[in-house]
This record gives C-alpha cells, structure tokens and sequence, in this order.
C-alpha cells in the first residue's frame, strides 16, 4: 500500500496577520494518508512486487489450463487490493494478456451477474461481438427476424451497444440461459485466437471485495464464474477473505449442496503472508514521516503500533490519520504537546477496556493511571523477599485501605496480593508484565500538564470513537427522539421492518442515567423500550408492572460498592426475575466476574458489547461457538 500526502494541516498564516507583533512560531504540520492499493511497483513498500511478478508469471504459464479461479486469500486490510493491482501491472507486459476489474462490493443481488458478464464482454472487439450477435440471432428462430433486423442496425452501435444486444439475447428467457455458457465461450474462443493462433490471447477477471458483499451478491458472482464464465481462455483472480465465505462466515446458512458448489469456485488460492517486523516498521516510518508525525514516536511506540496492529497496513494507515485529524482539528489538543495525542489514541485504540476507565466509564472511580502506578510500585514490594523499608510499607498500607482490604501481619504477601488483584481491574496483571503499556502510560503521566489532560479525560472530554480495526459485525439504527419508559409511541408497519429490537423490553437500573443516553438511545432508535430506574426500589417497583426482556445494571451505587450485584442477586433468590441480565460497568475484576458467573449474568465495558449481547438475545446476530 502506498502513503501518499494529500494535503497539510495548521500551516503558519502570513505575517500580515499579525500586526502588533511578531509571527508565532509556526504549527506542526501534518498531513493525511490515502488508503488507495498500491498500482506502481516503485511504491511497494511490503515486499508485495515479488509475490506480484510470481502471481502473473504463473497466471501466464497456464493460459493453456484456463479456465481456473484464484483466490488471494488474506484478512480485511492486509492487501489483497494491492497485490491484485501489482499483478495487474506484471500482465501488462505480457504478449496477448488482458484484463478487466470487476468490484463485487458495488453491485446488488440482481446486478451481480449481469454486471460481471457484461465486464467480461467489453473487453471484446466490436468484430467479435458482432458476429456474436448474428449467432445468437441465427440461434433464436422464432425472434430470426426481429434479431436479423438488430443486427443490420448494430453496424454503427459501439461495443457497449453490441454487449447490451448480447445479454438481450442471453437473457431473454430460461432457454436462452441455459445455452449461456456456449454462446459466451464462442465469443471468447473467437477472441482469442490471433493471427498466428500462439500465443493465444488470455483475460484474467480481477474481482474485488468479494467477502465485503451480502450472500445474495456472493452467489450471484460465483454463479457467474462457475456456471456462465467457465470457458477456456478466462482465468479470474479473486480478492476475498476465504474464511469469511465459509460456512462460519457470510455464508453460513447454505444447504450442504451449496457448500459442496462453492468449494468447487476456486482451484487454489493464495494467502498473503503477514509482512516481517522490519518491514513494517519501515512502512510505520514511511507513513509517519508522510503524516508529519515520525518525531512522535519513539521505538518502544513503533514496536507497539507494528505488533498491536497485527501488523496490518490499514489498520496502521488509519490510525495514524486519526492522529492527524485529532491533533488538527480537535481543539482540545491545543493546550497539549502532539505527542499527548499520539500516547492518548493509542491507548484508546490498543487498550480499550483501560480507556474507558480513564475517560469516564459508567461505575469508573477516580485516577485508573494513578491506581494502576501504585498497583505495580506495591506488586513489586509484595513480591520481593527481602525487607520493605517503612516509608514503602506505608504506601501498601494505603493501598490496601483504599480498597477496604485489612491487613494482616501473619499472612503471607503472596496471599495479600491475591487478595488485592481480586479487587482490581482484570486486565491489570497481565498489563503490569506488558513493556509497551507500561511505557505508554509513564510517558503519557510525564507529559507536560499531564494531570490536566487526565482531569480532562475523566470528566468525558470530547474525543473521537476509537478508530475501528475493521468494520463493524453489526450496526444498530442511529438515535431518534423517542420518550423513554414503556409508554414511548409505538413502530408503525414500515417502521418495524428495521427494526431488529421491536420486541426487546429493557429496564435500565443506574443512578447516574446520563451516561448512558447514548446507548439506550441506540437501543431505543432499533426499536427496543428502554424505562430507566436510578436505584434499587425503583426497579423492584418497574419489575412488578411488568417483566423486561432483560436487565441492564451498574454494579456500584453511592456508597455500595456492591449494589447492583446485591439487588440482582435478590432478585434471583427471591423468584422475582430469572431472565438475562447485562452488568455494564466501568472496571471488570475477579470478584465481580465470580459473583456475575454465579448469578448467569454478562459483565462488560463496552458499549458495543451491550449491544452485542442484545441483539444476540433478539436473535439478530448468532452466538459465537
């Protein structure tokens, strides 16, 4: 993939505009990346241009073997573009070579076939399809007179007219379908074959973004490249992610003789391997570079933009424009240095869970950093042998207070830790042993007017949505202005057919409620009713109108740390409510986790995972194994 510069961001204005003093010293300048596959060998920056002149030598070769499919197999970002681009430009140097792109993601279910076939007959001679025509003219007896009259009149059509004749013809009826086949592979054996018959004149079809497209555009394709295209002289290149189009996947409620017919599509495939370390760290600082920000990041912030992207080119590219726009257009940053947006979108983006307890999470409580600093300074002295002098053994102490755990002098420290990590954040042992992390948040704590940026973050300030690895498995209707509480207007007949949620009752219990108007909101907009209660008594009081779909429910309420957790269990033993429950809080630890197992209840951070966890409930989407 290439990098190219598309335009500079907080350029200097001109002196002239500073008349009663001297010029500021001008802005950092940045720059945003294009996402477009790379087309010129010069710009492979992956090592892609090998695999590219390999790929279309090997197309080449087996000209004599057409036809035959094959899939360049790789995951959503690990160009596939590319490289189909790249061998693209290989076969343009080849004798009697042709090519034709056909993008899968742009076409509907009742234009797919029509719309590949049509790619593929453009890239024949007027001459060709001329005759063509008068075949299949010659072919339909009852229409001989109507098609001869057509073909007179095709003399001057150009060659977009005489394909649009050809698939009249093609598709007039189920009869004229079936011979669809043998009509095409004339056209192409006419086409290929050159004066001297060797070499014989081969189409490769680039078809792209297959596993981006609905099953009813899937089918379609493949049913085209199997059924009506699969003639000598046409091979086809297909971009897709494999996995995505098996029975897991984007297809997986095909009959067993589905399934049998698509492993049929393709003869082999080609999975591009994830690129070496050092090659991407030298895409990362080719894009840096471009983008403006290659002095923000150290090596320690390289490596973990490399591994913590899987070491995907997209992933990457996006992620660096988002540091861009944030430090350009958010006017938060303009109080802090460009490294702090660096450090604070790589945070949110490869630590979500610990982002959103900094920035404010439902339940979240106090400086997560501050606690997670201390955690590892007490670690250290619980776990080291030797003597802790008193001023360090005072910080354990306070530690230990803080959360209400007592000290004791004749238990172990081993046992004293455990105790601890019971009460703390899931994720923070794993993420104390973790170099990247560690540096991450050191270097982000020792910014200047760091705790500003930490106060900002904790009160909610505005930052974007974390920029997306891939696209969303599912998407909820955006928010609309509905009154909350079961007496909200109900969905009219059109209203209803989208929305996934129509039957879905929900009773929120919170006592800060409007950290949630977000996503109740796109809870509601997909058709669920959603009645908040702010505390215990006023659930119970909900519960006896009338049983919710499910629970939604924070986990600490004013001084009960343990609130939530306490109603649903009286809940459950008193026989007031067995359905589904969702804690959505801001820390996940150990002793929530266990109590939430015990009680058959979800525990999560995120709010995509409630909506996740709703629309698997509403049978949206499947459960997972």
């Amino acid at each position: 993939m290439t990098s190219t510069s598309t335009g500079a961001a907080r350029l200097p204005l001109p002196a002239q505009s500073f008349p009663h003093g001297p010029e500021p010293a001008p802005a950092a300048r940045f720059a945003l990346l294009n996402d477009e596959p790379v087309t010129d060998p010069a710009a492979d920056l992956l090592g892609t241009g090998r695999a590219a002149r390999q790929l279309a030598g090997l197309l080449v070769a087996s000209r004599d073997s057409t036809p035959f499919t094959l899939a360049v197999d790789a995951g959503w970002g690990m160009g596939k573009s590319s490289l189909m681009r790249l061998v693209d430009a290989e076969l343009a140097r080849a004798p009697e070579v042709h090519t034709v792109w056909f993008n899968a993601w742009t076409s509907t279910a009742d234009d797919a076939l029509e719309g590949l076939i049509k790619s593929v007959l453009m890239r024949f001679d007027r001459r060709v399809l001329r005759r063509g025509v008068h075949r299949l003219s010659e072919r339909r007896a009852l229409l001989r007179a109507a098609r001869a009259l057509t073909t007179v009149a095709a003399g001057p059509l150009g060659v977009a007219g005489l394909v649009d004749e050809v698939w009249k013809s093609l598709s007039v009826d189920s009869q004229a379908r079936n011979a669809m086949r043998g009509a095409i592979g004339d056209l192409v054996q006419e086409w290929s074959q050159t004066g001297e018959f060797r070499p014989r004149r081969l189409l490769v079809v680039f078809i792209d973004d297959l596993d981006r497209c609905p099953e009813e555009v899937v089918l379609k394709v493949c049913e085209a490249v199997k059924v009506s295209l699969d003639v000598p002289g046409l091979a086809f290149v297909v971009g897709c992610d494999r996995s995505a189009l098996g029975p897991g996947g984007l297809l997986r409620d095909l009959s067993p003789a589905a399934s049998a017919f698509m492993e049929k599509i393709f003869q082999t495939s080609y999975r591009i391997p994830v690129a070496d370390q050092q090659g991407v760290r030298e895409y990362i600082g080719r894009c840096a570079r471009e983008a403006g920000i290659d002095r923000l990041l150290d090596e320690r912030l390289t490596t973990m933009l490399a591994e913590r992207s899987a070491r995907n080119p997209r992933r990457i590219k996006r992620l660096v424009n988002g540091f861009v726009l944030e430090a350009t257009l958010n006017p938060m940053w303009d109080d802090f240095p460009p490294e702090a947006v660096v450090r604070t979108l790589l945070l949110q983006y490869f630590y979500p869970d610990f982002y959103r307890m900094v920035a404010g999470a439902p339940g979240g409580t106090g400086d997560v950093i501050a606690e997670f600093r201390t955690y590892r300074q007490v670690r250290r002295l619980l776990r080291t042998p030797e003597a802790v002098p008193a001023a360090e053994l005072a910080v354990v102490s306070r530690f230990l207070d803080e959360h209400d755990l007592p000290e004791t002098d004749r238990e172990p420290r081993e046992e004293t830790l455990n105790r601890l990590e019971r009460q703390l954040p899931s994720s923070f042992p794993e993420m104390v042993t973790d170099q990247e992390f560690t540096s991450l948040i050191d270097g982000l704590v020792e910014l200047p007017r760091s705790a500003e940026l930490l106060r900002r973050l904790r009160e909610g300030a505005a930052l974007p949505a974390a920029v997306e690895p891939e696209p969303a498995p599912y998407v909820l209707a955006t928010p609309s202005p509905v009154a909350p509480g079961y007496g909200a207007r109900p969905a009219t007949r059109g209203e209803e057919s989208g929305a996934p949620l129509r039957r879905v009752r929900i009773l929120w219990v919170d006592d800060y409620p409007g950290n949630n108007e977000p996503l109740a909101g796109r809870l509601r907009a997909a058709g669920a009713v959603v009645r908040i209660a702010e505390d215990s008594d006023a659930a119970d009081a909900a519960l006896a109108v009338e049983q919710p779909t499910l629970i939604v429910s924070d986990i600490g309420r004013g001084a009960n740390p343990r609130a939530g957790l306490e109603h649903v269990g009286r809940l459950r033993s008193e026989g007031r409510y067995a359905g589904p429950v969702i804690f959505y809080t801001g820390r996940i630890t150990p002793e929530r986790q266990s109590v939430a197992d015990e009680l058959g209840a979800d525990l999560t951070t995120s709010a995509a995972e409630v909506e996740l966890l709703v629309l698997r409930l509403a049978g949206q989407v499947p459960r997972s194994g």
